[in-house]
């Protein structure tokens, strides 16, 4: 049998890539435009130098820390995605593979799964929400994820609906019916691991969003979910306030790359920031958090606290990302892939990698703790950092 276990994110990738289709695989990519923004959130962690020590190193290594409240083993939070079509057990296999790493977890209102699953799974979810329909919808989806047991709300508004990308689109179905299954099978067909996986629970991959709909109702299409999110008004920055304070309890805005957004951020009672810009899915051109970072927790560091998500593949770019200001990172692709790859086990072997890689660098900064980590230990060079919005 294949040793299914792997030693980088990037061969977590790999695999992926060669058991899914090609759209299952190229909706996990995404990016849009150019892909400027997606490239530049990888690409601007290897800008970035370590100052290591060669004595006097320490044994100990303490990576836990608090995220809204939160006690986590180590600065790695799982960030929510979309319908999961990769896997039939999607959120759940993730919340069960966080949970038995000690961290926490995003569910996306976009989720495959119902929230009351996810949390049994792993009581630290955080449920995320978009500002989509009326305020009495938004409330009721809401309510729903605190009736669940959800210990935390996050609240994604940096989109901006760029569809096209340069290198294509990946062909999303409206509905897996007979009609669509035909149309799929080929790619199915050619990828016969990730077709029995499906077929041995005798479902198809589930495109709906159970989350958008009160407990118990059949949940809207993703595409039906995405067309009413392009029809709401955007949010105002009182619709964060009265949201925040409806919720009552532990609050993240996601989305945020300027220090005026932040500040405004701190202004509407927020809990927390995660400095990100979806994944590089959003407006194209826009810097690599990890540019954007220092400014912001040097600004709102004290008082609010600062997550960033994009980039992230290694445990040495959350090692940076924490030294840089950073109270713990939130990973998207790289469980996903991880999932792709070997379910839960897969989930649980790219959080391994990346706690592998924390302690490898706390080791060489000669470090027993990350609430030791400080900009001294990182080379940053001159020009790499943005202040937008200053």
């Amino acid at each position: 049998m294949a040793n299914k276990w792997f030693e980088t994110v990037a061969e977590a990738q790999r695999r992926a890539k060669k058991r899914l289709p090609k759209s299952v695989y190229g909706a996990l990519i995404a990016g849009s435009e150019r892909g400027l923004t997606l490239e530049d959130n990888v690409a601007a962690y290897g800008e970035l130098g370590f100052a290591p020590h060669v004595a006097g190193l320490s044994d100990k290594k303490d990576l836990a820390t608090t995220v809204m409240g939160q006690d986590i083993s180590f600065p790695v939070v799982i960030s929510p995605t979309g319908v999961q079509a990769v896997h039939p057990d999607g959120e759940v296999a993730v919340a069960r593979a966080a949970a038995a790493r000690g961290t926490a977890m995003g569910l996306s209102s976009f989720g495959s799964k119902p929230v009351e699953e996810v949390v049994a799974a792993n009581p630290q979810t955080f449920f995320q929400i978009y500002w989509i329909g009326s305020r009495d919808q938004i409330l009721a989806r809401a309510q729903r994820a605190r009736d669940a047991g959800a210990v935390g709300l996050i609240a994604t508004l940096d989109w901006s609906f760029s569809h096209g990308r340069d290198w294509g689109s990946p062909a999303i179905p409206e509905s897996m019916n007979l009609r669509t299954m035909l149309k799929f099978a080929p790619e199915a067909l050619t990828h016969p691991r990730w077709f029995w996986s499906f077929a041995k629970t005798g479902k198809a991959p589930d495109l709906t969003t159970p989350n958008m709909v009160p407990k118990g109702q059949q949940g809207p299409t993703f595409f039906g979910a995405y067309g009413e999110w392009m029809g709401t008004p955007p949010p105002s920055w009182e619709d964060v306030a009265w949201l925040r304070e409806q919720w009552g309890g532990p609050f993240m805005l996601k989305g945020v790359t300027r220090l005026d957004d932040a500040k405004r951020a701190v202004d509407a009672g927020v809990t927390a920031i995660s400095v990100s810009n979806h994944g590089g899915n959003n407006l194209d051109g826009t810097p690599a958090t990890i540019r954007s970072l220092p400014g912001i927790a040097n600004a709102v560091g004290n008082e609010v606290e600062v997550l960033l998500d994009g980039g992230i593949r290694r445990g040495s770019d959350v090692v940076k990302a924490v030294a840089l200001g950073a109270r713990a990172v939130m990973i998207g692709r790289a469980y996903l892939w991880g999932l792709a790859a070997n379910g839960q086990a897969g989930v649980e072997n790219v959080l391994d990698i990346l706690r592998g890689g924390i302690e490898s660098a706390l080791l060489g900064l000669g470090h027993s703790s990350i609430q030791q980590l400080g900009p001294n230990d990182i080379v940053v060079p001159d020009g790499f950092t943005r202040h937008l919005g200053a």
